[in-house]
């Protein structure tokens, strides 16, 4: 099996480090970068691994027959992690197509 992400999320990603480091969740930027690279490196290791429901149709927009799983990264943040899941050549693939935190989509869960 793989776990992949389109374009978008990838850019997603790496914008979050200077954006979390202004913001001030982090003191310094190479806690911030940590806390991204394990984000990351957590979704890509672990999406198959974790409980998966169908995404609401509000995340249509990202793609049609996606799934979502969360990632609780401390007492307050979840991550989730949207995602097609297909089949190529017998092996299954994870197609990340979006990524968002509880504090601004949950309302749409």
């Amino acid at each position: 099996m793989k776990v992949l992400a389109i374009p978008e999320v990838t850019s997603y990603i790496e914008s979050l480090v200077p954006i979390l480091y202004e913001k001030g969740y982090f003191s310094f930027k190479e806690t911030a970068q940590k806390y991204v690279k394990d984000l990351y490196d957590d979704i890509r290791t672990n999406l198959p691994r974790y409980v998966h429901k169908s995404a609401p149709p509000y995340f249509d927009k990202y793609g049609k027959g996606m799934y979502y799983a969360a990632f609780r990264k401390n007492r307050q943040t979840v991550w989730y992690a949207f995602f097609t899941k297909y089949l190529d050549n017998g092996e299954t693939i994870y197609l990340i197509r979006y990524i968002n935190y509880n504090h601004l989509i949950a309302k749409y869960l």
